[in-house]
């Protein structure tokens, strides 16, 4: 395993999860890097103490903050593995991950792993969402981030790509619903960017080389080939209402009614009155003046994604 394993973190304000990350990354990575949006709380002093590098660079989207952070990194036979603040590999995963990084023939370029989603203490096992299987680790120049302003993916160019069957990533923010709902707010607009770049030329559109794990790809051709051709609105509803009913989210309770209904409903119906406005927007003032909007508004350079 020359070259080891490297872990790269992007935080901003991430006190309340920063020293987690770290000490639950130890075990498994040989070098952990905290990439700090110049947060205004103590994740730096923290995650120094932790014994994490930190680097800063102002953030522009996420897809951009991890591209920078690797291809910063030396050229070197060793692993990546990407990583958010409020994120954690369980114990299993972690054995699994290091031995099978040690171990990996030269043809295997990446390892998927599934997501667990631990919502105000409770794990969110229903309504699909604990199906969904990313892309966290993979060989040094063997793939890239996908340059998206949200819902981005690692694209693996070179390799194949293996699934670690053992232990989950753990998704747990340990924030209040205040923050959640803020942060939630600020995903929406940059989906709406998406949405609305399938329906006008507003961002740079560039060919993608190399390919998506089967999950993220799936997720895409139902995003972009069925929901976005749905009418705003009653596609927010349905979705909710399949989620909900008919993939069992009932299930998880209490916390699982406050977590569906947020994530599955008001967060997708929310993106869609931002659509909408947007397309009112662009038939009244056209799509350079929107362009500007975004700029000004929310700091979204349309050149930047």
């Amino acid at each position: 395993m020359s070259g080891g394993i490297t872990a790269i973190v992007l935080a901003r304000d991430e006190a309340v999860h920063i020293g987690r990350c770290i000490e639950r990354l130890k075990p498994l990575a040989d070098r952990i890097i905290v990439v700090d949006s110049f947060s205004s709380d103590s994740t730096v002093t923290l995650a120094k103490t932790a014994g994490a590098e930190v680097w800063n660079n102002v953030f522009v989207n996420h897809a951009a903050q991890f591209q920078w952070t690797i291809d910063r990194l030396d050229q070197h036979e060793g692993w990546i593995i990407r990583i958010d603040a409020d994120e954690w590999f369980e114990p299993a995963a972690i054995s699994a991950l290091r031995k099978r990084i040690a171990f990996a023939p030269p043809d295997l370029g990446a390892f998927e792993i599934r997501r667990k989603v631990v919502f105000r203490r409770r794990w969110i096992r229903w309504g699909g969402y604990y199906n969904t299987v990313l892309i966290r680790a993979w060989r040094s120049g063997a793939a890239r981030v996908e340059q998206r302003w949200m819902d981005e993916h690692i694209i693996v160019e070179r390799g194949r790509i293996e699934r670690i069957g053992e232990g989950d990533l753990v998704d747990e923010n340990l924030k209040d619903i205040t923050d959640w709902t803020a942060k939630h707010n600020g995903y929406t607009t940059r989906q709406m960017v998406d949405f609305i770049n399938l329906d006008f030329p507003l961002l740079p559109r560039t060919a993608e080389k190399g390919v998506l794990n089967r999950g993220a790809g799936l997720k895409r051709f139902l995003r972009n080939g069925v929901y976005a051709r749905s009418p705003l609105y009653l596609r927010a509803m349905l979705y909710f209402v399949q989620r909900y009913f008919f993939r069992l989210g009932f299930l998880d309770g209490r916390t699982g009614l406050v977590f569906h209904t947020l994530q599955g409903f008001w967060n997708f119906f929310l993106m869609d009155a931002k659509v909408d406005e947007a397309r009112e927007y662009i038939a009244t003032h056209g799509l350079e003046a929107f362009r500007q909007y975004l700029l000004d508004r929310h700091g979204i350079d349309c050149g930047a994604a």
